[in-house]
């Protein structure tokens, strides 16, 4: 009989062990922590070798929502802690090593799917933020500058300007990030373009977290514009109204306690939401319509209101059996009707990825720039926008509901 394939987790274990013996590891990232989880706050686990007196290690950090714990482990005591987290607690693992990529994915029910990719260099890492040698440590342009004091109070960078072990694809995603706002807020605010010149821009994040790019609007944008973060855990609200007094932001960054769909947001110019997670994503962008926001910025994950209702046309029911196919084609049609559906509602709609990222592919962009009121609707567009959802068996949406309009 032939060799019995050993399971993907076991497979992932193995190649984390055979690539450290071998000195090829570079790091490991543990995410989407399972639900109910242990611990709520507990985020990410990063871990990567480290070179002590006492011989090779792995250090690990604990990402939670507003602190990190660092701890050390031998190395066979280092696996065995990676052993305990895989599955139980996290459901997402990716590998990095000198030649490879590895990720595997458990499902709520325990299965896993394993993937390993070749690579011709070694991935950027993390840790090369640390090791890269004295004549190369270089203060780089940023347009937030990486010595910013909110920055190391937040926990992105170390006190050289230096992103701190974890956060150098978080600081890469504030400085792109802050880079595409400067030009859509130059695109859409310029002088000849406001209707209130001297008044500040009054701008929203919803679902603010930690509030990275939060500080960051307001760092870039002080003192011609008013930043509101809105966040529904009350301890990261608390955290950051104090981090913005200590760097002097309060009197044009303010955070309050609320959940999206929760909080009506009376008037705004500029309306953010990176992120918010399923439906959330369509209460925010209705906030921002309601709100008469001329920019609309979001970010979505976790779409998955409309695959329980996807039904696929007969050409696409066969790939469509797959579970992956399943899950992308949603966030496609998700994603795709709200474009739709801003159109509709008077906006100009650009999509594209915002920033590339070895963590996550949830790094879509939705734009709507506002070309005309509500209500100024377009007949052949509303059909064109049923005959999608039909096509794919969607009879309710939640953005076309908060909309008023009938799929």
């Amino acid at each position: 009989m032939p060799p019995t394939t050993p399971a993907p987790r076991a497979r992932f274990i193995a190649l984390l062990a055979e690539n450290i013996t071998r000195g090829t590891f570079e790091k490991l990232t543990l995410g989407k922590p399972r639900q109910p989880a242990a611990d709520p706050a507990l985020q990410n686990v990063f871990v990567r070798p480290i070179a002590l007196k006492s011989g090779p290690h792995l250090t690990f950090v604990w990402r939670h929502a507003t602190r990190d714990v660092t701890k050390n482990f031998p190395t066979a005591e280092a696996v065995a802690q990676i052993e305990t987290l895989i599955g139980p607690t996290f459901l997402d693992a990716h590998l990095f090593t000198a030649t490879s990529t590895a990720q595997l994915e458990t499902r709520p029910d325990n299965t896993a799917h394993l993937r390993v990719k070749t690579v011709a260099a070694a991935p950027i890492s993390d840790v090369s933020y640390a090791a890269a040698p004295a004549t190369h440590d270089q203060p780089k342009h940023h347009l937030i500058p990486a010595t910013a004091a909110w920055l190391r109070s937040l926990g992105v960078t170390n006190e050289r300007g230096q992103p701190r072990e974890g956060m150098a694809d978080k600081f890469r995603q504030i400085q792109k990030f802050s880079e595409l706002l400067s030009h859509l807020l130059t695109e859409n605010f310029s002088a000849e373009n406001r209707t209130t010149p001297n008044q500040p821009l009054r701008i929203i994040d919803m679902g603010s977290g930690k509030g990275y790019l939060t500080f960051a609007l307001a760092a870039l944008l002080a003192p011609r514009a008013h930043v509101t973060g809105i966040e529904a855990r009350a301890e990261l609200v608390e955290f950051c109204n104090r981090t913005a007094a200590t760097h002097n932001f309060s009197d044009h960054l303010t955070f309050i306690p609320g959940a999206i769909n929760e909080t009506p947001v009376a008037a705004c110019d500029v309306l953010i939401a990176l992120h918010a997670c399923d439906t959330a994503t369509d209460d925010a962008l209705a906030q921002g319509i309601s709100a008469g926001a001329r920019l609309l910025v979001v970010s979505p994950c976790c779409q998955k209101e409309i695959r329980a209702q996807l039904t696929a046309p007969t050409v696409l029911a066969d790939a469509l059996r797959h579970g992956i196919f399943q899950e992308r084609h949603a966030e496609f049609v998700t994603d795709a009707l709200r474009a739709q559906l801003l159109e509709w509602a008077g906006y100009k709609t650009k999509v594209f990825e915002f920033i590339s990222t070895e963590h996550t592919a949830k790094n879509l962009l939705i734009v709507g720039q506002r070309t005309s009121p509500r209500g100024q609707t377009d007949d052949a567009r509303a059909q064109r926008i049923r005959a999608f959802a039909a096509f794919y068996g969607v009879e309710h949406q939640r953005l076309a509901t908060q909309l008023d309009f009938p799929l």
